[in-house]
């Protein structure tokens, strides 16, 4: 018997695989190395190989799962970026499937772009990268800085340490109160 928490997790698992199903699914096929990336992340994840069956054969048509925590949306997004790349090729279907993820996530949708345009041919950065950016995009969250001010820093600065700093200084630190 499992306890409360190890059922969350386990269920949150199952959903983040459902999302990346979803995506794979996209095109109208799932390809090998698509089924493949699967199996890989699934168990990055803990899923056994007969657990991952079992939600790629029942998962046809799929309604997409939000994650609850900002960490569990940015891993998804994370995840998704490498399951665009499983079969090499970016396709609108794919694009399009992420972008209506991101705004369920509350995200921008041109976040999805960005990522697939800076991950070298389905090398995203590096977890340690990913962390960082996790880091930044976390802060940006809790200043709840204006749309306009993520948006830049998102996309103008996002590398840079000064970024934030120099966009609030341009913008006379443009807070949105909540």
């Amino acid at each position: 018997m499992i306890g409360f928490f190890e059922h969350q997790y386990l269920s949150f698992k199952k959903n983040h695989m459902r999302n990346l199903i979803a995506l794979a699914k996209a095109d109208g096929q799932l390809h090998s190395s698509e089924e493949e990336m699967l199996y890989k992340i699934g168990a990055k994840y803990g899923l056994k190989d007969r657990q991952i069956a079992t939600l790629i054969q029942n998962d046809n048509s799929i309604a997409s799962k939000v994650p609850k925590s900002h960490d569990q949306k940015m891993n998804q997004l994370y995840d998704l970026v490498i399951m665009v790349y499983a079969d090499g090729i970016v396709e609108d279907r794919e694009v399009a499937f992420c972008e209506e993820l991101m705004i369920s996530f509350g995200f921008k949708k041109e976040i999805v772009l960005w990522l697939i345009e800076n991950s070298e041919k389905g090398n995203p950065p590096t977890p340690e990268a990913w962390d960082n950016l996790n880091r930044k995009v976390s802060v940006l969250l809790r200043l709840k800085l204006s749309p306009d001010l993520q948006t830049e820093y998102y996309f103008s600065k996002i590398n840079s340490e000064e970024g934030l700093k120099e966009s609030k200084d341009k913008h006379g630190s443009q807070h949105n109160r909540a």
